[in-house]
């Protein structure tokens, strides 16, 4: 089993040390599914959903929510991200929306909980702004696309061919 660095020689939690490591950029993608019923979908591309332009707010929502990571999640670092995004790719099949977010640093630590944190929040985001239509959405399929830099080097996950 690979030795866990956020946890002392007691099997305490810590904030892992990074002082020691270089800066270098590195970057992270990551990916969430919101299923819908095709009449929510319909809202969402007409922007006629109650509260407003549904993918709009839900991509700023992804955008503050990669800045705050370190307040959100216990032991991540606060980043000086140099640049976030959220981006959405509308399915007729399954019905719903993917959600992909890319974020990037110049610093000593990853950026794959920032990306997933964009692409969790962000979903979310579009479950609250039409819940009022849709009570069944689900969010699933949210994980880690692409990491790059840093020590451990490149990932890419495999592809999926469900949602």
């Amino acid at each position: 089993m690979t030795k866990l660095s956020h946890l002392n020689a007691k099997g305490e939690a810590r904030m892992v040390d990074v002082s020691g490591k270089s800066v270098t950029q590195r970057a992270a993608r990551a990916e969430g599914f919101v299923a819908m019923s095709p009449a929510s979908l319909a809202l969402l591309e007409r922007g006629t959903a109650k509260k407003g332009d549904v993918l709009a707010t839900a991509r700023l929502a992804g955008i503050m929510a990669a800045k705050k990571t370190h307040e959100l999640i216990p032991l991540c670092h606060p980043l000086a991200i140099t640049s976030a995004g959220v981006d959405f790719e509308v399915s007729r099949d399954p019905c719903g929306v993917r959600v992909t977010a890319e974020v990037k640093v110049g610093g000593q630590t990853g950026v794959e909980m920032e990306a997933l944190t964009a692409v969790s929040i962000a979903c979310l985001t579009i479950y609250d702004m039409l819940k009022a239509a849709d009570k069944s959405m689900t969010v699933s399929g949210i994980r880690l696309l692409e990491k790059l830099g840093g020590r451990s080097g490149h990932f890419r996950a495999e592809r999926r061919s469900e949602r």
